[in-house]
């Protein structure tokens, strides 16, 4: 016999980091919710925009507060199901402060404008790089030691959804942050266009896949059971459950993509696949609500049971709206509406925060060996958090719907009955103040939890008892019996043969074998991911018919090339998209649908996943270079009823032209055919700066503000940028050649500044327009 104890203390750590982030993932959520009704509550605060926090929020909540949850249910469950310590304390320790070093990064980086600019990727290199060594290097290198070194010999099937967890999270994370770094904080993805957008949403559906499911699921047959004191309701089920869980979920990435430049064969792969998901996620919910068959009295008066029915339940509604939303005539409507922000925090507060909150309540007691310092207080945060969920997303599932029902509004004589996109905006704007009650109640909620947690704290021992608990080390040979191949019962019933082949399969005996060997079992999961992930990879990046390129289609120019990183460092993606559907409403509203050959050289693409302001994929030319110069000192200038936060700050911010070559260099690497642009790049940058800022000028803008030359601002680059999406597909060789006597071209700057035309680009009214 082996004695051996267990390692609370990093339990104990991660359950205190779960409820700290927790607070402050759900106030930075609070605030998001404000800026969007009150958008100058912080004006000329530039990292406090609704572009930078919202990554900040999403961050926090998925990483900071989700991810502190299930470290701390993975360290305290694992122990006990492989009767063993923790491998190494050493790197548990540096797990927990390695995690927190990460969270405490992105929570400067994010408000600061470095960013990937990609949902729920947005992190820099250097982080990325910390991340994959923490949670690969001591994360995942002693779980899986403890699991080779454990005294159980079956693997309980929570232990399958950790390590699904660790394998496939691993696989997202450095495919899909694969890049060419231009600087200490920096960089470009190596995949553009069509296929950056496929890799994105590869990860980030399967990020909440097996982030935000997997582990939260192996938290659900560890813990309710516990609570319920039941067993889990059918073992069988929870094989089915696992493996097509961990086969199909890989697959339905594209679907976030429905009708945008992606290949039509892969969105409706997506869409196949999504649907298909619905039998195993609710084979995963009807296993953990029957798991309380005969223990339903026990609900009524456990608070910790209370937070697992909703949870359970909450996964259910989420799982199977998630199949609906991918059925393409589903997501013509919701996507880029509100709707999918309500589906997102249905699963997110709804399963992700009442699990958590759940398996937190039952640990207190436990971790700090005494009584949890409030039932009552629990009961209420339950119920408190329940109205707020329900008062945050009702408003949001009605303010999804009437978006999409306006867009696509038109009337008999074939116009749009809401042209003016801002319309659609003021109309759902009392929903967001719904939503922000919801908010501020699911917040107080967490308060309430934060003072019980801090009062059982107190109340804690001197000295924590450390059990000591004795246990055979696993022998080499297992004394494990082989079912036989035909049951007793039918082995001499007049039965084909196949129906008893099929009887002793149903058994699942081959399935116990696996369970007493983890790394086969490892090996197979991390195979199941990778052939249904390979199915789609490879054709889209091999296929060169998915991405028919564009001859007019050419590089930005360095200034140009420099707004964009602009654009992608002040989140401007976060509201507006970059892709017009093929849809007669929206190119009614927008212009000519997108083409997958237009975004070749975007790194990243900006296709975006929701409209709070007018999609821009036909920026270019639209409005004057003085508007843009105006909507970006005061957005309610040129529009009234506009949502937008001031960006006056990059009005007032110098762009560094020695810089620009960097970031030139980076994209000629990565198929960008530049000539003199390699070598004169700040130069070529200066006079596209100067001809623009003459064109502001020319209409009575600004020559200067402050000490500050209108054309040295990063104003100017970012116009610059805008004023080219969507052109080249206009342009052709004629074209070119005739602009050598009318003017620049979109993308070509004059040699000589003299040759600056009277207006450049855009000849509207600034006041003409108002979509905000």
């Amino acid at each position: 016999m082996e004695s051996f104890s267990y390692d609370d203390d990093i339990s104990r750590k991660f359950a205190v980091a779960t409820i700290v982030w927790g607070l402050i993932a759900t106030i930075a959520g609070l605030v998001v919710a404000l800026l969007l009704v009150l958008p100058k509550a912080f004006v000329g605060l530039e990292w406090l925009t609704f572009g930078r926090l919202r990554p900040l929020h999403t961050n926090a909540a998925i990483f900071a507060f989700a991810g502190n949850g299930i470290f701390a249910a993975i360290y305290y469950s694992t122990q006990r199901l492989c009767k063993a310590r923790m491998w190494s304390d050493v790197l548990s320790r540096l797990h927990f402060w390695g995690w927190q070093l990460i969270i405490v990064a992105a929570a400067v980086t994010l408000p600061l404008g470095i960013t990937q600019s990609r949902e729920y990727a947005e992190l820099e290199w250097p982080i990325d790089l910390a991340i994959a060594v923490v949670w690969l290097g001591f994360f995942g290198v002693n779980f899986f030691m403890t699991l080779i070194k454990r005294r159980e010999r079956h693997l309980y099937v929570a232990l399958w959804f950790y390590i699904a967890t660790i394998v496939t999270v691993t696989v997202l994370h450095v495919f899909n942050n694969l890049v060419v770094p231009i600087a200490a904080f920096k960089s470009y993805s190596v995949y553009a266009g069509v296929q950056d957008a496929f890799m994105q949403w590869w990860y980030g559906h399967n990020a909440v896949a097996f982030f935000l499911t997997t582990p939260f699921l192996g938290l659900m047959y560890y813990f309710l059971p516990k609570a319920a004191n039941r067993p889990v309701f059918s073992y069988k089920l929870s094989i089915l459950h696992f493996w097509s869980l961990v086969f199909i979920y890989i697959w339905a990435g594209p679907h976030h993509l429905h009708y945008t430049a992606l290949p039509e064969w892969a969105s409706s792969l997506g869409m196949l696949f999504s649907v298909m998901l619905w039998m195993p996620s609710w084979g995963g919910m009807i296993n953990g609500l029957l798991t309380l068959r005969g223990a339903w009295q026990k609900v009524a008066v456990d608070p910790v049971l209370k937070f697992f029915v909703v949870g359970v339940t909450f996964y259910g509604m989420s799982t199977f709206e998630g199949p609906m939303l991918s059925v393409k005539s589903v997501n013509a409507l919701s996507h880029y509406t509100d709707w999918t922000i309500a589906h997102v925090h249905s699963g997110a507060l709804g399963w992700n925060g009442m699990m958590t909150f759940g398996m937190l309540y039952w640990l207190a007691p436990r971790l700090f060996q005494t009584k949890l310092w409030s039932v009552k207080a629990a009961t209420l945060h339950f119920w408190i958090s329940t109205i707020g969920i329900l008062m945050y997303i009702v408003p949001i599932y009605i303010a999804g719907l009437t978006q999409g029902l306006m867009w696509r509004a038109m009337d008999e004589t074939g116009q749009l009955v809401y042209p003016d996109f801002v319309e659609t905006i003021s109309s759902i704007a009392p929903m967001w103040w719904l939503r922000v009650v919801g908010g501020a109640l699911f917040v107080a909620g967490v308060v309430l939890m934060v003072v019980n947690y801090f009062m059982t704290w107190l109340s804690r021992p001197s000295a924590y008892e450390v059990p000591v608990y004795q246990a055979p080390r696993l022998a080499k040979q297992a004394d494990y019996r082989e079912p036989a191949e035909v049951s007793e019962a039918i082995k001499d019933a007049p039965m084909l043969e196949a129906a008893k082949k099929l009887d002793t399969w149903s058994r699942m005996g081959w399935h116990r074998r696996w369970e007493r060997l983890p790394v086969r079992f490892t090996i197979l999961v991390t195979l199941a991911v990778v052939i249904a992930s390979l199915f789609e990879i490879i054709p889209t990046f091999l296929i060169r018919s998915n991405v028919p390129t564009i001859a007019t289609v050419q590089p930005y120019t360095p200034l140009e090339l420099a707004g964009r990183d602009i654009f992608v460092a002040e989140g401007c993606y976060n509201c507006h998209s970059q892709m017009i559907r093929p849809m007669v409403a929206e190119t009614k509203r927008y212009g000519e649908y997108s083409k997958p050959g237009e975004f070749v050289y975007d790194h990243p693409f900006q296709w975006g996943s929701r409209r709070i302001g007018p999609d821009l994929a036909r920026e270019g030319g639209k409005q004057s270079n003085l508007w843009h110069w105006l909507h970006l000192e005061d957005p309610q200038s040129v529009n009234e009823a506009s949502v937008m936060p001031s960006y006056v700050h990059l009005l007032d911010t110098a762009i560094d032209f020695d810089k620009i070559s960097d970031r030139v260099w980076a994209a000629h690497m990565l198929g960008a055919e530049y000539d003199k642009e390699l070598t004169n790049a700040p130069e070529i940058a200066r006079k596209q700066a100067e001809l623009v800022a003459a064109d502001i000028v020319s209409q009575g803008g600004p020559i200067k503000r402050g000490e500050l030359m209108t054309y040295d601002t990063q104003a100017v680059a970012l116009i610059a940028y805008l004023q080219r999406i969507g052109t080249d597909i206009f342009a052709t060789p004629e074209a070119d050649e005739s602009s050598e006597t009318d003017g620049p071209a979109p993308g070509e700057v004059p040699e000589d500044v003299d040759a600056i035309p009277e207006v450049a680009a855009g000849q509207a009214d600034p006041q003409s327009d108002a979509t905000g």
